[in-house]
């Protein structure tokens, strides 16, 4: 008979700061509440010597409702963290080598496909030439490629918090971030302590039973949340959780970044990622309201760090002059079990998936997110981690499929790297299954457990559809009916692409506005 704690669960320890342990400490704050009589008491311990590990500096739309929900208004986090606008990812080179005839790049906007209430779908008609000829689906069912290529942003100083003609996320500085989450964390209620951890001491269970640090002596508690990042701590290094590795369907295992100034101050900011892909792997390239930041991602199985590091300057350019890169080596895999007994993994600790897409928060967010909603007050443990477990590791297996379905569909064959990404060896079978019903329709929904997924239908069709993959649909009259009111929609959304460029401010203006505004909120 397993034995629960006495009053249940009412000491939470948070190990290790950074975006995923003070993320995860504002949602339980928010969420149980702390410093009323029978709440639950937070502690996050963190040391100084340990920095944070901020790959990529960018997040997916779901990070709007996040910040609303724990409380952090938009103009602050713009203002605090450095933070620019997201609409996209736009992908240069990874269709077919620089040179080559055809399109060289596509984009991953975050609007979905237009689609008036009533109206036809429009991606069986963009398939069938309805958009025009060589007009990508992206730019043909949206308007967000136009106003982003323009570097626009997605909304208007009058529009309210988290709010816009265009979804969208946003780029920031991953330190700054930690350290108003910090802020807001601690004016919830969350102690802090600032202690290294020297060893993690299991009960006679094999459960977490204490963690001992060097400053701040023996600390416990009834639930124990990992955020140690790759160390993992407690649920790798204490409860000795396995880890699977996934080298061999995501090649990249290391990363150069630096930080870019802009050549003048009212330079423009672009408003989406630029995932310029190279010989072994591809560089990010993300505006920040007073910076670049720009890294190179690569596999060190077709390069080595000094030709990475050449790669990235000659990118980058003059800026790049009297800068040197911040290596980092990539575990590149998950946990099969993210909670064992008392202890559950959050962030890195739990697995990490390359910043191709910026699944990294989004990851902790619904780790955080579960956490909080299926919280054990009772201290029974197992039946909150089996459903736990069964979610995290189903999103980190649809996510490794998203990733690949850049990778695997290329036509680039000027170096290894490619060739052998585009190798069906090395996808999963989860993959392959989705593109052979692709080849004579195109993803939807039912394709999809929504529960299960970070990226929705749409962001398949904008990457499948990018990379050029050639479905044949199985149409005639019967089958699409509304070839007309198809291409009126078509040409309906380019005439509100010209409107929308007239009516968004430039993406740095709009920065500027709510950075502006944000200042006077603080003083």
């Amino acid at each position: 008979m397993k034995t629960l704690p006495k009053d249940g669960v009412k000491q939470v320890l948070i190990v290790g700061g950074g975006t995923a342990g003070w993320l995860t400490a504002c949602f339980l704050a928010k969420q149980l509440g702390t410093g009323a009589d029978g709440a639950v008491s937070i502690t996050l311990v963190e040391s100084k010597e340990i920095g944070i590990i901020g790959v990529g500096e960018g997040t997916f739309p779901s990070i709007r409702g996040t910040l609303a929900t724990i409380g952090i208004d938009e103009a602050r986090f713009i203002r605090e963290c450095n933070g620019t606008f997201k609409q996209g990812i736009r992908f240069n080179d990874w269709v077919r080598e620089p040179g080559t005839p055809g399109a060289d790049h596509y984009f991953h906007p975050f609007s979905l496909p237009s689609q008036r209430p009533g109206g036809p779908e429009l991606l069986p008609y963009w398939l069938q030439g309805a958009a025009g000829k060589d007009v990508a689906f992206a730019a043909a069912a949206t308007m967000q490629k136009r106003v982003a290529d323009a570097a626009h942003a997605p909304k208007r100083p009058s529009d309210a918090d988290f709010m816009g003609p265009l979804n969208y996320a946003y780029h920031f500085d991953a330190g700054k971030f930690a350290a108003l989450l910090s802020t807001h964390a601690q004016s919830l209620g969350v102690k802090h302590v600032q202690a290294t951890v020297e060893r993690v001491a299991l009960d006679g269970d094999g459960a977490i039973g204490a963690v001992h640090t060097k400053e701040a002596g023996v600390l416990t508690a009834d639930l124990y949340i990992d955020c140690t990042g790759f160390r993992a701590a407690l649920i790798g290094e204490a409860l000795g959780t396995s880890f699977r590795n996934i080298n061999d369907v995501l090649f990249v295992d290391r990363a150069l970044a630096m930080q870019v100034p802009y050549e003048r101050p009212d330079a423009p900011i672009a408003s989406y990622t630029i995932a310029q892909a190279h010989e072994a792997g591809w560089t990010w390239d993300i505006g920040l309201h007073e910076r670049r930041g720009v890294g190179y991602v690569y596999s060190s199985r077709y390069t080595d760090d000094a030709r990475a590091e050449q790669v990235l300057r000659n990118y980058i350019g003059k800026q790049a002059d009297g800068l040197n890169p911040r290596q980092l080596k990539l575990n590149v895999g998950y946990r099969d079990q993210h909670w064992v007994k008392n202890c559950v993994a959050v962030g890195l600790s739990g697995g990490f998936l390359e910043p191709l897409e910026s699944s990294g928060i989004g990851l902790i967010e619904t780790a955080a997110y579960l956490v909080s909603y299926l919280f054990p007050h009772d201290g029974d443990f197992e039946p909150v981690a089996k459903v736990f477990n069964e979610m995290m590791k189903a999103r980190y297996e649809r996510i490794v499929d998203f990733v690949k379905l850049h990778y695997c569909l290329t036509q680039r064959k000027d170096h290894q790297f490619w060739i052998d990404n585009a190798d069906m060896k090395s996808v999963p079978q989860s993959l392959q299954d989705k593109l052979a019903m692709w080849r004579k329709r195109a993803p939807q929904r039912m394709d999809f457990v929504v529960d299960y997924e970070m990226y929705p239908p749409s962001s398949w069709q904008y990457v499948l559809y990018g990379m050029e993959y050639p479905t044949e649909l199985y149409a005639n009259a019967r089958t699409l009916p509304r070839t007309e009111e198809a291409r009126h929609e078509f040409a309906m959304i380019q005439q509100m692409s010209q409107r929308a460029l007239a009516d968004l401010p430039t993406h740095r203006a709009m920065v500027e506005h709510l950075a502006r505004r944000g200042e006077r909120k603080i003083a």
